[in-house]
């Protein structure tokens, strides 16, 4: 197990850590210097140099890594990335409830759950970490950065255990409300079974006919809002894009979908049209204390884009 980082967290993030190895592929006498191991180790758009100049490589102890320093194997180092630069996303992240082991929020469409890719600062986890003063929280489950709603949080590691066990065992019961175009001949209510795939490296996922079934949906129309429907979604897993999929399966594809049915160029900036979809709902038995849980979004249907604008306060939770 590797030791302890040295480096306090920076804006939410850890530092990254990496190792050196005890043998050097195709040289018998490996890399002189720590330096020289850096340069090879990181790729060429990091400034090596520039870094170990301001000392922001460290070792276990703190100390900061000099370019000259000899090679030391199996020695842990270091670091905070440079951070890319995004564009603001627009909306208030919604505290909905919070206690010593949750915090419920309730997030706008186009925000991160996590810090990735492009997409680092502009994330729920580093938001709030720095804003709640929460180091360790981490999301229990997935929100694509496109939905928006409720998202479940863990206060501290110690919490993740009962509540992720919770969501694999379906014990968290979730609804969420969609926008879409309405249709006279589809029987509702359904439920949608079928196998979803997402491969690598592609934007869609994708329905496999006759395979074993890994994704289900109850379906109902609730109602319609400037006419199209608003449908209740009741998942009973949890597979990416399962919802948009089963809705575009049933001829009813979701409001502003950027995926579906056609992939659409969408700039990371653009803001204007958020997916009509919305984490409504969220219910559980709490187990650590037994209580019965249910929270509820603060935003509706139609979504319109937010452009900063404060959107009401937290409905009342259990």
């Amino acid at each position: 197990m590797p030791p302890r980082s040295p480096l306090p967290s920076r804006h939410g993030l850890d530092a990254a850590r990496i190792c050196t190895p005890n043998k050097v592929r195709g040289r018998a006498d490996g890399w002189a210097t720590m330096g020289a191991w850096l340069r090879h180790r990181l790729p060429e758009h990091v400034d090596v140099a520039a870094m170990l100049d301001a000392g922001r490589f460290v070792d276990a102890d703190g100390r900061a890594v000099r370019d000259g320093d000899p090679y030391v194997p199996q020695s842990f180092v270091w670091f905070h990335r440079d951070l890319p630069a995004e564009a603001d996303v627009p909306g208030e992240v919604v505290v909905v409830h919070r206690d010593e082991r949750l915090v419920v929020v309730d997030k706008p469409a186009f925000l991160a759950t996590i810090p990735r890719g492009r997409h680092v600062m502009q994330s729920v986890v580093v938001r709030l970490r720095a804003e709640l003063g929460l180091p360790e929280l981490s999301p229990l489950h997935r929100l694509d950065r496109v939905t928006s709603g409720l998202l479940m949080l863990a206060t501290e590691q110690r919490w993740r255990g009962p509540y992720q066990t919770a969501f694999e065992r379906r014990a968290v019961t979730k609804t969420y409300r969609a926008l879409a175009p309405l249709r006279e001949d589809l029987e509702l209510p359904v439920v949608v079974r079928n196998h979803i795939r997402k491969q690598n490296g592609s934007w869609q996922a994708e329905v496999v006919p006759g395979a074993r079934v890994n994704a289900e949906t109850l379906v109902e129309l609730e109602g319609e809002a400037g006419g199209h429907g608003v449908y209740r979604l009741s998942p009973r897993t949890g597979r990416t894009h399962q919802l948009r999929l089963h809705l575009w399966g049933l001829g009813v594809p979701i409001v502003d979908d950027p995926l579906y049915p056609v992939v659409k160029d969408v700039p990371t900036d653009d803001f204007r049209h958020p997916l009509q979809l919305l984490a409504a709902e969220v219910a559980f038995t709490d187990p650590v204390d037994g209580r019965e849980r249910r929270f509820r979004s603060v935003r509706s249907l139609p979504l319109a884009p937010e452009g900063g604008v404060r959107v009401g306060q937290p409905t009342a939770a259990t």
